[in-house]
């Protein structure tokens, strides 16, 4: 498990009293969230809790009707602020696989260091190469998506979003549409970008992984934050009836004692 971050560790992500409604659906209610510098924050809870909608609300592929988010200090609402840059420093890793079918798995990794960095091809590609080495696919760099299994090509969602050198990954269930076999190398990657520092931000219904690698998790029900903590806490200790009932399944699953 990551070590708890001091108090001198730099604020990288900072989200206050945000609300975002879908018509009457009213999905985000006064969610805060604090996440500093190395912090490897999972975000769990039931389908429909606004863990995914708020994740996207950070790099603005949602907006939100009040409150504010700020990344490195400035809001993403700053009319200065650029949504490219944004985007560079806090990559994503989706649910679905969105990698371009047309193209090889290098030319995925590859495309937006030099079409927004301006990397030259040839120093993109010998990144490109080290980055899918990086997560297990080095001989499969010009493969394309439908000659790759599902694991391979999050890996390659990975890999590409690692491209751009961001100082924040937002991780929303990559594991999801997976095959069960398919799982693990995904979360052993992730596992390994923790271990080498990255900070990151997961939602996730892999509680293992929760229980392993982050050093604080955050429970999500009807569009808040009911409770958070170390991993140590929630798990074994969750003071809220709602977190309790939540994880009810999964301890007996993993033939735990119930909390």
């Amino acid at each position: 498990m990551k070590a708890e971050q001091g108090e001198k560790s730099n604020m990288l992500l900072e989200i206050t009293n945000l609300h975002k409604s879908f018509g009457d659906n009213h999905v985000l209610r006064g969610v805060n969230l604090k996440v500093q510098t190395g912090d490897v924050v999972v975000i769990i809870g039931p389908s429909g809790s606004g863990k995914s909608t708020w994740l996207r609300c950070v790099n603005q592929l949602e907006k939100f009707q009040s409150g504010d988010i700020k990344v490195s200090g400035q809001s993403v609402q700053d009319p200065q602020l650029d949504i490219q840059k944004l985007r560079a420093e806090v990559g994503m890793v989706f649910q679905r696989l969105n990698l371009f079918p047309h193209m090889t798995a290098l030319r995925n990794v590859t495309m937006a260091p030099q079409m927004i960095l301006k990397v030259k091809k040839e120093a993109a590609e010998r990144e490109g190469r080290e980055l899918l080495a990086k997560v297990g696919l080095a001989g499969k760099e010009h493969r394309y998506p439908g000659q790759l299994s599902g694991g391979e090509q999050q890996r390659v969602g990975i890999a590409r979003s690692l491209a751009m050198h961001p100082k924040l990954m937002l991780f929303d269930e990559p594991t999801s549409s997976l095959d069960p076999e398919l799982v693990e190398e995904v979360l052993q990657v992730m596992k390994q970008l923790a271990e080498e520092g990255m900070t990151m931000v997961v939602v996730t219904h892999e509680m293992g992984f929760a229980e392993d690698v982050a050093n604080r998790v955050v429970f999500m029900a009807d569009g808040s934050v009911v409770e958070e903590g170390p991993p140590s806490v929630i798990f074994k200790a969750p003071a809220e009836d709602r977190t309790r009932t939540f994880l009810a399944r999964y301890l007996k699953d993993q033939n735990k004692s119930p909390v």
